[in-house]
């Protein structure tokens, strides 16, 4: 991805829009540090976003929280 310098952007504006509404997005940087990516709407996510992405596929049981309880009291009472 291309770097452009933010006084080059100020400049250019106009075309770089056009570059961008083409699918060619661009850093804006400042004295050699990035500033902001610029991207076409609909372009800003590169990866979509997964919450809940399994929501209904599974289930917690209602004693999940005491499961176990009485294996893990004789671990602890020391008791063989």
């Amino acid at each position: 991805m291309r770097s452009i310098d933010i006084r080059n952007a100020r400049k250019n504006l106009s075309r770089l829009v056009d570059d961008v509404a083409g699918g060619d997005p661009f850093i804006i940087v400042r004295s050699g540090r990035p500033l902001v990516k610029v991207v076409a709407l609909g372009q800003a996510r590169e990866r979509p976003v997964r919450l809940g992405f399994m929501a209904g596929q599974s289930s917690v049981p209602d004693d999940f929280d005491r499961m176990g309880e009485c294996e893990i009291a004789e671990l602890f009472s020391g008791k063989d």
